[in-house]
């Protein structure tokens, strides 16, 4: 999971989160995440545990102040760039929240790296409150402009309900097209 370390302004952001974590620990489906206990990061997995579901967190020295939360297995990793490696080994697939720069960092590389393919691996974003319709309509932008191809930009799969992204995530499947053919 690729969300925020903060909770942002509105509401419906925790809401999203919990509802992700209760439609993840319902089809079994484990939470990996940045491992912090604040934000967006510390609600999600807070559900996801109080729901009976297994939360791995992944966290470099220099954020373990901000750990805590009871109930995970806490991994700890040296640099935030060996934490983005032991996300993509543990993960099946990313799922942004809003968040930060933080957030976007990862799941642009995540896009990237399926992009690149380094990974055959989805990427959805829990688009809580329209909270990513500006990025997205970015995004076109990009496509448009002849930056980014549509088939890879069509590999970012986006709702607004917790149950149709993972849904959609499930059914998708990798379209590899080069990325300079």
């Amino acid at each position: 999971m690729l969300c925020g370390s903060s909770p942002g302004r509105n509401p419906a952001y925790a809401t999203a989160a919990r509802s992700l974590a209760a439609a993840l620990v319902r089809r079994k489906i484990g939470v990996v995440y940045g491992g912090a206990r604040v934000g967006l990061m510390g609600v999600l997995a807070e559900a996801a545990v109080a729901a009976g579901g297994e939360v791995i967190g992944v966290i470099t020295p220099d954020l373990a102040a901000q750990v805590g939360q009871a109930g995970i297995h806490l991994e700890q990793v040296a640099t935030m760039h060996q934490r983005k490696q032991r996300f993509a080994a543990l993960a099946d697939a990313y799922i942004a929240l809003p968040g930060g720069f933080g957030t976007l960092d990862e799941l642009f590389e995540a896009v990237t790296w399926n992009q690149l393919g380094i990974h055959d691996k989805p990427t959805g974003l829990l688009n809580a409150a329209g909270y990513f319709d500006r990025l997205l309509a970015f995004l076109d932008h990009t496509e448009r402009e002849g930056f980014v191809k549509a088939k890879h930009l069509a590999s970012v799969l986006v709702a607004s309900d917790a149950d149709d992204l993972i849904e959609k995530l499930a059914e998708h499947r990798a379209v590899r097209v080069g990325k300079w053919s």
